[in-house]
């Protein structure tokens, strides 16, 4: 058997994935990582509990991938998220799953995703050079042979899978070093900008929101003149002093990451989705029937949080002191417009250090999407967040790494 001498550069959900698939298809594999332990990033995703994949159907994973979709049809139908869930729990890692079809680990702990992956990579015989930084690659006639240390060694590999990541979160290590190695040698980085981020917004009330969470709100973002929206999304958010974040918002990003360079967005949240205009108005008024002689500040207490009050009042225009017996049917209609077309206008993303990913990376037409090897250099293989694919929040991105990394490591051991 004719084993090959694989490298790994970068020790994320891709690559360990790709030295795991590698290892057990017989291949010697090195990983070499940065830092000093594996998993850096993996560690704070799902606010440390590590939101591993999506349980949904296939269909509903790949209507959750934004960009590049068609690109990685091999990599998620050959290793599934129902692959991902048997790896996970036959290496010993117990699973549950939650509201959206979320699935964590049972613990809730990000370091037992990392650990179970640490013992199994052990356990295939990878070995792991930790605080060490690959600067280049030995590429002759478009062909790589191995990689170049940042000591200025090199070492000598039959394949070389690179997954490194993108920019965002440059602290854990991912600092875009890899894209640069590769555009080197002919590969294309498209746009990169931050997804999965929060917003910010023009309007000064945000501040008086800061730390206010909404559930069950829907969403719709317009760009400015236009009556389509392009993004919608029912779920959760959460205002801050400079803008908005949350599950709802960061998932819009992508989509409004690429349209604002042209102007701003503009955001409308309803604030009571499950109600029509006319029933909205019902339930005001039967709460309003309860409090017929307070002020119409002193009113509002059952429809919307405390926090909220003063801002909707201010929105609405409707004096705070005037008492609720006065309020004319006009100012129902200014108040119900208040809270079904609550707005706020998005000036920008917030930056890279505060993105759960990036959009961006390698374009897909330089990778051939059934190996994941590079069509540009022989025996050079890419995953994970490197590549020009990203989707919505939900489980779906590590699973794009996961199933990649697993292409790729496999394709490499042949």
């Amino acid at each position: 058997m004719n084993t090959k001498k694989v490298a790994v550069i970068g020790a994320g959900p891709a690559g360990m994935m790709a030295a795991y698939y590698s290892a057990i298809n017989n291949a010697d594999v090195t990983v070499f990582e940065k830092n000093d332990k594996v998993g850096k990033k993996l560690f704070i995703t799902g606010k440390g509990r590590c939101n591993i994949t999506n349980s949904s159907d296939m269909e509903n994973i790949f209507a959750n991938i934004v960009t590049n979709k068609k690109f990685l049809y091999s990599a998620l139908y050959s290793y599934t998220n129902d692959d991902v869930m048997n790896f996970f729990e036959n290496e010993g890692l117990k699973l549950k799953v939650e509201r959206g079809n979320r699935v964590f680990p049972l613990s809730d702990h990000s370091s037992d995703v990392i650990n179970t992956l640490k013992k199994s990579l052990k356990n295939q015989g990878v070995k792991i050079e930790y605080n060490t930084d690959v600067n280049d690659l030995i590429v002759k006639d478009n062909e790589v042979s191995g990689v170049v240390l940042s000591d200025g060694s090199k070492q000598n590999f039959d394949k070389v899978i690179i997954a490194t990541g993108g920019i965002s979160y440059p602290v854990t290590g991912s600092d875009g070093k890899g894209m640069k190695i590769i555009e080197k040698y002919g590969h294309t980085i498209t746009d990169l900008r931050p997804a999965l981020v929060p917003m910010n917004v023009l309007e000064e009330f945000a501040k008086d929101l800061q730390g206010l969470s909404l559930k069950n709100i829907s969403v719709n973002f317009y760009e400015e003149g236009r009556k389509k929206p392009i993004y919608s999304e029912f779920g959760e958010m959460l205002f801050t002093h400079f803008g908005v974040s949350g599950p709802v918002i960061l998932s819009a990003s992508s989509t409004i990451g690429k349209k604002l360079k042209n102007n701003n967005i503009i955001l409308k949240i309803d604030l009571k989705p499950a109600l029509n205009e006319s029933q909205l108005d019902e339930r005001i008024l039967r709460d309003f029937s309860e409090c017929i002689n307070k002020d119409f500040r002193n009113a509002l207490d059952k429809l919307i949080p405390k926090k909220l009050i003063s801002v909707i009042i201010d929105y609405c225009k409707i004096d705070p002191y005037k008492k609720v017996n006065t309020i004319s049917k006009e100012e129902r209609q200014s108040l119900i417009k208040a809270l079904k077309e609550f707005t706020m206008t998005i000036t920008s993303l917030r930056g890279f250090n505060e993105a759960i990913i990036t959009s961006g990376g390698i374009d897909v037409k330089e990778i051939n999407p059934t190996t994941m090897e590079s069509k540009i250099v022989k025996n050079l293989y890419i995953a994970g967040e490197m590549i020009d694919v990203d989707a919505y929040t939900g489980g779906y991105n590590l699973q794009i790494a996961w199933s990649t990394g697993k292409l790729a490591g496999e394709s490499a051991a042949m």
